[in-house]
Parts: structure tokens; C-alpha cells; sequence
């Protein structure tokens, strides 16, 4: 299997940290075995374990899913904020029937925006956090989207994970921020399609205030748009547009100018530049992620992980779905032939007859002496593994499981049925369910001796 990137191996470690403190122990004698033989430090090992158990379980196609259904949940919000921002503008501007108050037109299109950027800020600066309103809300729909069991455990890993680098606020920021730039771009887009098709008139309207505060109101905030070329209205037109909307050309540019220019500077670059800040803090902060071996369920695992002592563990019982067997040991690090028998009656006369290029590993009839050979494997895998089985027996689910170990451990696998003794013959519906099970390992299996495959692994 291919490793996953360091964020997606850090999170499958967290998603199954959570998964056994709250349903136990996984069966990881494999797991363990693998970390083990990978090396590396007890975080490494930690990973690998967890990577390794993921991808038995399910759960790290379960990432792949959640992934594809965080990436719809997201663009679901931006179409959102497209059509959010396009009304935004459709409100400031109205039907064209009837004079634009100028403020009420700029609440519409900055004010929820401007009072959300502040909360945004307080919150950052006094409390380290943001409001996680929208976060939430895609979290939320990325596991309804993914639907698929077992990722209940992947949002909740995702968000400890960041929390101990309190990169969730970054995160967070980067997607707050970049929903409301395209939503302001919209408004942009809308606004200025509508001020190429449509004839307006500006006015502002007031009942206590004076005619110079609007003045300088405007000017004071035309000033910066002014300094990237946009228009703003003189006293003269502000003041005549006081009572009614000034009938001339050039008043009706500069008022449109005078608009997109403060929606501009005031509403999509804030919203670049902080959406741009997060996506950088982001990107250096993954560098610092890393596992807490502090926690109970990490720290459990470094005798097991990193032992004193090399010593046998203890299997609990086999899992209830087996796939595909798929090997990572390749022909350019094996070595040799093994011949290795599973529960065999003892009755039986064994082993056979084998050549000097093959080795026999005995029969495996408990768990001292399957923990010792996948030992023995795991540092020496052979070129050629022949698994003998006793076909009159049920093919049961920790057979098979061993079966796939093994199989796991080798460059190559057949699986040889033993045929029955002299004088007895094969139960036709238990031999079908041998088949069967071998088909949905993916193993070659059959009834004919395998000594001369396994002496050819010398040539």
C-alpha cells in the first residue's frame, strides 16, 4: 500500500486513538509486528501501526471518502456565497425605478460583512479563537456527505488534532475568509453588470444629520479608493444630491465609481489579504504537527511498539471481513522456500519429502508458534510460501487470517489443500467453502503438491 501524506497519517493515528479508547483494543499483533519492522522513533511506529490497522478496518478509505465529501460540503458553500453575493448587490441597487441611497446601499453590500470581520478579529486577538459557526457547519456536512461508517471517527480526530498547534483558527480563518471574498466578488461582479445595464440615480437621505457630515463622510472613505484611481463625488454633487438624485452624467459616474471603489478597498481586499494570511500560518503550521505521547492511548503502546525485550504477543480473535491479500515484500529482499502447515491432523505423516532448497516451518497449532514464525518472517521473508491446510476442517475465520499474515510476509503464496487420507474422501460443501474463502484472498490455491514450485524458487 502506498503511505499516505504526513497530515493524513497523523490524523487515520488520531482517528484510531479515538476509536479504541471508546470500543477497546484493536487486534494489532500484525500491526505492531510491522511498525515494529519499520523502525524509526515511537511516534513513527505509532503511525505506521495506525496507518497500517486503517487500512485494514476501512478507515483510511473512509479519509477518502470524508475528503471527497468535505471538497462537495465545500463547494456547496461557495455556491451559497455566489448567490448570496449577487443578492447583496440586486438589494443595494433595487429595481432602478427609484433613486439609491447611497448608505443604505453600502450597509447592504459591507455591513454584515464588516461586523462579522470584527467579530472574526476580537475573537482571534483576545481569545486565540474564531467563531466556528461555518466551520461547524462544514464539518457537519462533510461527514453527512461522506457517508460512510467508518469515518465517524475522522472530524472529532481532525479538530484535536489541530487544536494542539491551534491550527483550527487558521483553518477556520482560511475558509471563513475566502467564502466571504467570493461572495463579495460576486457582489462586485453583479454590481458592476448592473451599473453597465441599468440607469441610477444616487441620492442620500437624512432627517437630523447636516449636509457637511455627509460630506465628509463621503470623502473620508472615497479617499482611499481615490488613491487606485476611483472616482469620488465633489462637495458640490454631494450636496445636490442631497434632495434629489443630480441628473447629470458625470454625478452618475462618480457616485458608481465612488460605490465600487469603497466595496472594493474596504470589503474584497481585507478579505484577500486575511484570507491569504490564514492559508500561509496554515501552511507552516502543518510542519508542527505532531502526536502527543503523553496521551494514555500512545504511551500504551511503547512496550509493544519499542519493547526492553523481544517477546510473543497474544492474537484476539480474527476480524470478520478478510481482504485481498497484498504483499509488500518483493523478490529483490526474499530469500528461499518455505513449507508451512496449518492444524494439520496429527495423524497425518508430515512433512513430506522435500528437497534441500526447501525449508519446513512445521505445523502451526498454537499461538507460541504462529507468533515465533511471523517473527522469523518479518525478518526473513522467503521467495516462495506454500500454506498446507486440512481441507476437512472448516475454513474458519482465524485460519484465514493467519492464511493472509503469512501470505503478507512472503514474495510470493499458494495455498496446497491437502488431499485426504487413503480411504476417505473430501466433504464437497467444505471443500467449495476453502474455495471460496482463498478466491476473496486473492491467493492461488489447489490440491496438487507444491514441492516442485517451491524448489523452483532456487533457480
Amino acid at each position: 500500500m502506498t503511505e499516505p501524506n504526513a497530515l493524513h497519517s497523523l490524523w487515520l493515528t488520531e482517528a484510531i486513538r479515538l476509536r479504541e479508547e471508546q470500543a477497546g483494543p484493536l487486534e494489532d499483533l500484525e500491526a505492531n509486528r510491522q511498525a515494529r519492522q519499520h523502525g524509526g522513533d515511537l511516534a513513527q511506529r505509532i503511525r505506521h501501526r495506525a496507518v497500517f490497522l486503517a487500512e485494514r478496518d476501512g478507515q483510511r478509505h473512509a479519509l477518502a471518502r470524508w475528503a471527497q465529501g468535505a471538497r462537495l460540503a465545500l463547494l456547496l458553500l461557495a455556491v451559497v456565497a455566489l448567490f448570496s453575493g449577487a443578492g447583496l448587490a440586486m438589494a443595494a441597487l433595487g429595481d432602478g425605478l427609484r433613486p439609491v441611497n447611497v448608505f443604505w446601499a453600502l450597509g447592504s453590500l459591507l455591513g454584515l460583512n464588516l461586523l462579522l470581520l470584527l467579530s472574526w478579529a476580537v475573537g482571534l486577538l483576545l481569545t486565540g479563537e474564531t467563531p466556528a459557526g461555518l466551520g461547524r457547519l462544514w464539518l457537519w456536512l462533510s461527514g453527512k456527505l461522506a457517508r460512510d461508517a467508518q469515518a465517524a471517527h475522522l472530524g472529532p480526530a481532525l479538530v484535536l488534532l489541530l487544536q494542539r498547534q491551534r491550527l483550527n483558527r487558521w483553518v477556520i480563518g482560511s475558509l471563513v475568509n475566502g467564502l466571504w471574498l467570493l461572495a463579495l466578488l460576486s457582489a462586485m461582479v453583479t454590481l458592476l453588470l448592473l451599473l453597465a445595464t441599468r440607469r441610477y440615480g444616487f441620492v442620500w437621505e437624512t432627517t437630523i444629520l447636516g449636509a457637511d457630515t455627509f460630506v465628509a463622510l463621503t470623502q473620508a472613505l472615497g479617499a482611499l479608493p481615490g488613491v487606485f484611481g476611483f472616482s469620488t463625488p465633489d462637495s458640490g454633487m454631494i450636496r445636490a444630491s442631497g434632495d434629489t438624485a443630480v441628473n447629470l452624467e458625470v454625478a452618475r459616474q462618480a457616485w458608481a465609481g465612488w460605490l465600487v471603489g469603497v466595496l472594493l478597498v474596504y470589503g474584497i481586499l481585507p478579505r484577500l489579504l486575511l484570507a491569504a494570511l490564514c492559508l500561509w500560518r496554515w501552511r507552516r503550521g502543518q510542519a508542527r504537527l505532531d502526536l502527543d505521547l503523553k496521551l494514555p492511548g500512545y504511551s500504551a503502546l511503547r512496550e509493544r511498539l519499542m519493547p526492553s525485550s523481544e517477546r510473543l504477543g497474544v492474537s484476539d480473535a480474527a476480524p470478520a471481513h478478510l481482504p485481498g491479500v497484498q504483499t509488500s515484500v518483493t523478490t529483490g529482499h526474499s530469500n528461499g522456500a518455505l513449507l508451512v502447515a496449518i492444524e494439520l491432523d496429527p495423524q497425518r505423516t508430515w512433512p513430506p519429502a522435500l528437497p534441500a532448497s526447501v525449508s519446513d516451518a512445521g505445523v502451526l497449532d498454537s499461538r507460541e508458534s504462529r507468533n515465533h514464525l511471523l517473527e522469523q518472517l518479518s525478518r526473513f521473508p522467503p521467495a516462495r510460501l506454500a500454506i498446507a491446510c486440512d481441507p476437512q476442517r472448516s475454513p474458519d475465520r482465524g485460519s484465514l487470517a493467519l492464511i493472509a499474515e503469512l501470505a503478507r510476509s512472503a514474495a510470493a503464496t499458494r495455498v496446497w489443500l491437502v488431499p485426504a487420507p487413503a480411504g476417505h474422501s473430501l466433504d464437497p460443501q467444505r471443500l467449495g467453502d476453502w474455495h471460496e474463502a482463498l478466491s476473496q484472498l486473492q491467493l492461488p490455491y489447489g490440491e496438487e503438491n507444491p514441492i516442485a514450485w517451491l524448489d523452483s524458487a532456487h533457480d
